[in-house]
């Protein structure tokens, strides 16, 4: 049987394969709440094979947000319209996850058709951005963030509490920390970004201590029987041998409680040098895995059938993280079911879909 295709447990979930949505952002929210758009797009994705759908980044403030556009999980007032995201998805057989997190210095941004720049300081619609130091990320996001006050560090790690505890309420089985991107988590831990000389900077555990404070306030309101995930940018790719210490943050993730990691890049930079390639981040996730002893997943240029199923067989990753791919092709898991000659392929879909297609597969 192609291992892609094999259950994964974790906790108390099972998803029927190892297929995940990567999350992401579709810039079609009013003040932070998900509409029809974002049920259409999340139950097609579901209702496509995928064993785990994850919603966007959604924001835990609404300055966290990147754009005007973006999911938001602030307010009560979010909980419905994600509830009912959480139950199409579900109907249609996946696991429904979300990710939560805070734009940093990259906020209040205009969505990418539209510039992907910071909006202007004279747009009413822009708003102060958050970051650990005042150090503007730079490009084409040159606003100069606010140095975050201790209060402020409160106050978002609050922020995330009450998120995870709306998540739960909204009927999510799973919940991802976003702490990679260049996005708030990665903000603190990234020299690049934080420049503090107090207890939340300087060396190794001063960088660490926001996100380690953050997961464990989160562990303390996230039931145990559901998995905790965090994508965390491993190495920033800008020439220096930072990837230690990348691994070394995710061993604390581990004993701070974390489930499995999305091994990612830190993007706190824009002369960041990637190597993009085929799966390139792939044998980094597998070394993670292997020193830290944590389940992982990993995205960026994973297409093709083979090679996806290759990193589940070979031990380098324990699920697939695919975005384009599954816009491209919703029903890219019956595609992948089909080369990879999984007995009866057409039942990666509903039966609605499946019967049709396995009736006249042969025809």
């Amino acid at each position: 049987m192609s291992s892609l295709f094999t259950p994964f447990t974790l906790k108390d979930v099972t998803l029927r394969n190892r297929i995940v949505v990567s999350p992401m952002c579709q810039y079609s929210a009013e003040d932070g709440v998900v509409n029809d758009w974002h049920h259409v797009h999340l139950a097609g994705l579901a209702r496509g094979g995928a064993g785990l759908v994850v919603a966007e980044a959604t924001a835990v403030s609404p300055e966290g947000r990147i754009t005007p556009g973006c999911a938001g999980i602030w307010s009560d007032e979010q909980i419905e319209p994600w509830k009912k995201a959480v139950g199409l998805m579900k109907a249609a057989g996946a696991v429904p996850g979300i990710q939560i997190g805070h734009a940093g210095r990259k906020a209040s941004a205009n969505r990418p058709w539209e510039g992907d720049d910071h909006i202007a300081a004279s747009d009413p619609r822009g708003w102060e951005t958050l970051a650990p130091s005042d150090i503007e990320f730079g490009a084409n996001l040159p606003k100069v963030p606010k140095a975050m006050t201790i209060a402020d560090i409160e106050r978002i790690k609050a922020d995330f509490v009450a998120a995870a505890k709306r998540a739960l309420a909204a009927g999510f089985e799973w919940l991802e920390l976003h702490f990679a991107h260049g996005y708030l988590g990665q903000n603190f831990f990234s020299t690049w970004s934080n420049k503090r000389t107090d207890n939340y900077g300087g060396n190794f555990d001063g960088r660490a201590r926001f996100l380690l404070e953050t997961l464990a306030a989160v562990r303390d309101v996230w039931p145990e029987h559901l998995p905790l995930a965090a994508r965390f940018g491993v190495t920033e790719f800008d020439g220096t041998d930072d990837l230690e210490e990348g691994i070394e943050m995710v061993r604390r993730f581990k004993d701070g409680g974390l489930d499995i990691i999305d091994v990612s890049i830190g993007f706190s930079t824009p002369t960041a040098n990637i190597p993009w390639g085929p799966a390139f981040m792939a044998p980094i996730a597998q070394r993670v895995r292997r020193e830290v002893g944590l389940p992982a997943t990993t995205s960026w240029f994973i297409s093709q059938p083979k090679q996806a199923d290759a990193l589940i067989a070979d031990d380098m990753v324990d699920m697939v993280s695919l975005g384009r791919p599954l816009l491209a092709n919703s029903h890219w898991p019956y595609q992948a079911a089909l080369e990879l000659g999984v007995d009866k392929p057409s039942w990666t879909l509903p039966a609605q879909y499946a019967h049709w297609l396995e009736r006249y597969r042969t025809a």
